[in-house]
């Protein structure tokens, strides 16, 4: 892919961090509603959690999801990062690609049952417990940046430098 101009990546840029951020509050707010479902003696309370986690699901998401892997895609393939070349952006990758899947395939229909029979379901607890923490983990990743290159990341600044000496972590200065 070709490298991204500044103004197309920086925007791209923003796009990603709000879907991402906006990812995170969503589970965070789903989390509150099952617990209020699942902790609650008031069978009206459970189902109006339920109803409520349901139009969040119906409505936000499965774009929220997409948008958040797309743009991170995008942007992998469109920066020096690339998609393959660090581990931190490789795990990133991977872990958001399988918690949209379970976001769209697990936890949608999961809600919509709840919703549906309006009895207290773990399940529903657990799920938000476990995105928020991915994509906390992943805000982390994206900040620290650990981990260095991938084999392919190293194969490639070998390549890039033709002279067989590693290339500095973040420069462009063959290292000694």
């Amino acid at each position: 892919m070709k490298p991204l101009q500044r103004p197309a990546r920086r925007a791209l840029l923003v796009v990603h961090v709000a879907v991402s951020v906006s990812w995170l509050g969503l589970s965070l707010g789903l989390l509150a509603l099952g617990i209020t479902a699942y902790a609650t003696a008031d069978p009206s309370l459970t189902a109006a959690s339920y109803r409520a986690m349901k139009v969040f699901a119906d409505w936000l998401l499965v774009p929220v999801s997409l948008t958040a892997l797309g743009s991170g895609l995008v942007l992998s393939l469109g920066t020096p990062w690339g998609l393959a070349r660090h581990r931190w952006v490789w795990i990133k990758f991977w872990i958001t690609l399988a918690t949209a899947a379970a976001t769209v395939f697990a936890l949608r229909p999961e809600i919509a049952h709840a919703a549906a029979v309006g009895v207290p379901d773990a399940s529903l607890v657990a799920a938000p417990s476990v995105s928020a923490s991915a994509y906390l983990f992943m805000t982390a990743v994206s900040m620290l940046k650990p981990w260095g290159l991938t084999r392919r990341g190293h194969r490639l600044r070998l390549h890039r430098t033709g002279s067989g000496k590693a290339l500095d972590e973040r420069s462009s200065i063959p290292s000694a």
